[in-house]
């Protein structure tokens, strides 16, 4: 089965003009993430996954009375903002869990778990 890894980080933490130049903490994390990673990728579990651009170039797309709107950035205020994204192909919720456990070991930052409603869900 298929789930949605969505990786959290505090938005306080994530500064637009330094988003691009990462801390030695973060490099060192990444590098740990990337170490796990291949060992997915052995195993046949991972899928893809991706690192998000900051919340301020997001756009938001969502229906009003006047019709459909596209406005910029993000409008709930977060503690928290969606990073980045992973997608594992597992045989169990309960694998996924081990896997994510790992993955916050290594990152230090929440992630959800959410199943992908492909031909195979709820199986």
């Amino acid at each position: 089965m298929k789930y949605l890894l969505l990786s959290y980080t505090p938005a306080a933490a994530w500064d637009a003009a330094t988003a691009d130049v990462p801390s030695e903490e973060a490099l060192a994390a990444f590098a740990a993430y990337q170490e796990f990673e291949r060992e997915l990728v052995a195993s046949g579990e991972f899928v893809s996954s991706e690192g998000l651009g900051h919340p301020v170039v997001s756009t938001t797309v969502r229906r009003t009375e006047g019709g459909v709107v596209a406005t910029d950035g993000p409008f709930a205020e977060l503690k928290e903002v969606l990073a980045s994204f992973a997608v594992i192909d597992v045989v169990s919720h309960e694998r996924a869990v081990e896997i994510v456990a790992r993955i916050v070991g290594a990152l230090g930052e929440p992630i959800e778990i959410r199943p992908i409603m492909g031909e195979d869900f709820g199986a």
